[in-house]
């Protein structure tokens, strides 16, 4: 199973992003993907996530409001809009997925509850 991300750079604050994760070589008929993110001198920490197929999406508080979780029509790229970005958003993002726990918790889930990963995205925010 390969995740990708892809989208990350610098921009503004107040500016937004548009991040990608894609998926490939996995066999779930039902899995669990999420965002996460790591700051310098930071623990890991979750974002939010998306149980494919239903479409189930789970939010953390400190960014409901700010982002938009949302898949293309082939349901193998996952993307996270970050808006009103401020430097505190500044942070590794990573994409991960689950076949079997990601989901079960809903909200806030451990990282250990995440098999794979992508290698992240950086976000910088001036």
């Amino acid at each position: 199973v390969q995740l990708v991300e892809s989208g990350g750079g610098s921009v503004q604050a107040g500016g937004s992003l548009r991040l990608s994760c894609a998926v490939s070589g996995y066999t779930w008929s039902g899995y669990c993907m999420a965002w996460f993110r790591q700051a310098p001198g930071k623990e890991r920490e979750w974002i939010a996530s998306i149980y494919r197929p239903g479409g189930n999406t789970f939010a953390d508080d400190s960014v409901r409001g700010r982002i938009i979780l949302s898949q293309n029509s082939a349901k193998d790229t996952l993307y996270l809009q970050l808006n009103s970005l401020q430097p505190e958003d500044t942070a590794m993002y990573y994409c991960a997925a689950d076949p079997f726990l990601g989901c079960l918790r809903g909200s806030i889930p451990p990282d250990n509850d995440f098999t794979y990963w992508g290698q992240g995205t950086q976000v910088t925010v001036s």
